[in-house]
């Protein structure tokens, strides 16, 4: 490991060089095991994480299955992240530099951009979702009920969260360092007490696992009757309580017509599944109309109102080997963005092994940990809370958790941890990767001060009450773009540079990595366009969908491959690496 990594003077003012993008000295490096492993934990603990674990259940895989994807996932995700942490540990420097060697020192913008362009989005969503919060706690101190709808108070609670982002932001590393610390513990025994909420509310763990049948059981579908092809029937499944008794009483059906809607009025439910005869309609039949479904209790609560279409109940199915495969995609797409850009955290370790402990502790643990906590509170909810009658009306994530709860006090807890838990995950997991990223398109006038405030600009620009509508779709998306970048970046350095930079030519602009002057290196710019272009093609082309379900995998493993043929010719394994005086 190098003793000394002060670049000398003539570099210090290189266009290549700035206070956030020399090489961090160990003297000054203070991040331990503990810290690593703590900011990951603040990272993991997010709405984000509970969202997924939620929808995999409701998207038709058991909690165990989803759990185990989740596990993996993290653990497979936390290999490229420890990789691609080594530079940022050996040479003190963050992503945006450790990635010129590979890209270019121009060529890496479009890497480092497109990272932190996603991560800008990431930073508007957890934003909005802790202004949300705030929103909550104002309600409750002022007495209103709030708006399901935007308005002005939604922006300007808002508004409140992104300051207090961007005050984290201006007091630099060291305050992160301070917020991940404290919020840690905190964040791990709040998920303690909601495993004690819904434990005590069952009576047993199994009592609430075993909930998790019914959250994969589709609560209404239509299918032609056996007996007579112009007659339909209604399947019904709605949540059973503890002793297995339906919880709903009553259901409601309105059948379209050409004229409107047939109401059959309130017909009883006595077992938790049944079959209700409908009269045919074509306008149902077709798949043109729903059929309109709601139920409700004994003490006459409501449920919300389903629509039931004959061509979704058609195509009702279980989960297939792709459904799982989209998933664990999915989850490895989750951390994506942190594997390319992890130098810009670890460069502040003060050693490999604190590094390598620390993520393997914080990530795989937290995820699965959080997750499970996810999954088991969401099972408890079914049968805490007596209007929850169907599985469409569980509080799948936290903010409609908290809205089932009375007391205030209870709420404004509940609410301060969702704020305490957004922060720590928006600053370090969303706010460091992009403030270097722009402040390395012009390291002389920029810092990572300047970079984070303008991040956090852009946030607010990809509106995200917009954004957040379908977080899954996105990551698939997203792991697309990044899969092949962090493809580049390993390959680069494992097998092309044996873990050796020359360190110098990574702040000369007519140095080795200007690759003739350009600033592209030319194969990492095909290799990059190839596996993105290959990961996303079954986005657009249904026949290569298999591609685009596992688009991380894809993008990483044809840009990783492509980029070791164009570039073999140029390993030597011998780069020198400058001495350092």
């Amino acid at each position: 490991m190098n003793e000394n990594l002060k670049l000398p003077a003539e570099l210090e003012s290189s266009p290549l060089s700035g206070e956030d993008m020399v090489p961090l000295p160990h003297e000054d490096r203070t991040w331990s095991m503990w810290n690593m492993t703590a900011i990951w934990v603040g990272m993991a603990v997010c709405i984000p994480t509970y969202l997924l674990a939620s929808n995999m259940i409701l998207s038709g895989l058991s909690w165990q299955a989803s759990l185990i994807i989740i596990a993996i996932a993290n653990l497979v995700i936390t290999i490229p992240m420890v990789l691609s942490g080594h530079a940022g540990v050996k040479y003190g420097i963050p992503f945006p530099v450790f990635g010129r060697a590979g890209f270019g020192i121009y060529g890496v913008h479009i890497a480092s951009l497109v990272r932190g362009i996603i991560a800008c989005g990431w930073f508007g969503i957890q934003t909005w979702i802790g202004g949300l919060a705030f929103y909550s706690i104002w309600n409750i101190i002022s007495g209103q009920s709030g708006s399901l709808e935007l308005d002005l108070g939604k922006f300007i609670c808002f508004g409140l969260f992104w300051c207090i982002n961007i005050y984290f932001i201006w007091k630099g590393t060291e305050s992160i360092k301070w917020l991940e610390n404290y919020s840690a513990p905190i964040l791990i025994l709040i998920g303690l007490i909601l495993i004690g909420w819904g434990y005590n509310n069952a009576g047993s763990f199994s009592a609430v696992l075993d909930q998790g049948a019914q959250l994969q059981k589709t609560t209404a579908s239509l299918q032609v009757s056996e007996s007579n092809s112009s007659e339909y029937l209604l399947n019904l499944n709605v949540v059973a309580d503890l002793d297995g008794n339906a919880k709903a009483s009553e259901v409601s059906v309105k059948i379209p017509t050409t004229s409107g809607y047939d109401d059959l009025g309130w017909q009883p439910i006595t077992s938790i599944s049944s079959k209700i005869s409908i009269p045919f309609s074509k306008s149902y039949a077709s798949g043109g109309e729903p059929v309109l479904v709601q139920f409700k209790n004994a003490d006459g609560v409501y449920s919300s109102t389903i629509s039931v279409f004959a061509e979704d109940s058609a195509s009702n199915s279980q989960p297939t080997i792709w459904t799982y495969l989209i998933w664990f995609t999915a989850m490895v797409g989750f951390w994506a963005t942190m594997a390319i850009s992890i130098a810009d955290i670890t460069r502040l370790s003060k050693n490999q092994t604190d590094q390598i402990k620390g993520q393997f502790l914080g990530l795989p643990t937290t995820m699965t940990f959080y997750s499970f906590v996810a999954i088991f509170v969401t099972c408890a909810a079914i049968i805490s809370f007596k209007d929850v009658m169907i599985v469409e009306d569980t509080p799948w994530d936290p903010v409609s958790l908290v809205a089932q709860f009375e007391h205030p006090r209870i709420v404004i807890f509940a609410q301060i941890a969702l704020i305490i838990a957004t922060l720590s995950t928006n600053i370090a997991a969303n706010i460091i990767a992009p403030a270097n990223a722009i402040a390395n398109v012009i390291p002389q006038k920029l810092n990572f001060r300047t970079g984070g405030i303008i991040a956090g600009v852009v946030g607010i620009i990809t509106c995200p009450w917009w954004l957040a509508d379908d977080i899954g779709a996105i990551l698939v998306f997203v792991s697309g773009l990044l899969g092949p970048v962090l493809g580049v970046l390993l390959c680069d350095y494992y097998l092309i540079r044996k873990k050796t930079l020359a360190l110098y030519e990574l702040y000369k602009p007519e140095g080795k990595y200007s690759y003739g002057g350009s600033g592209f290196n030319k194969a990492a710019m095909f290799a990059l366009a190839a596996g993105v272009l290959t990961a996303l093609i079954g986005f657009w082309i249904p026949s290569l969908s298999y591609l685009y379900s596992l688009s991380w995998f894809t993008g990483f493993g044809v840009a990783f491959i492509l980029y070791y043929y164009l570039m073999r010719d140029h390993q030597t394994g011998t780069e020198t690496e400058e001495i350092l005086t």
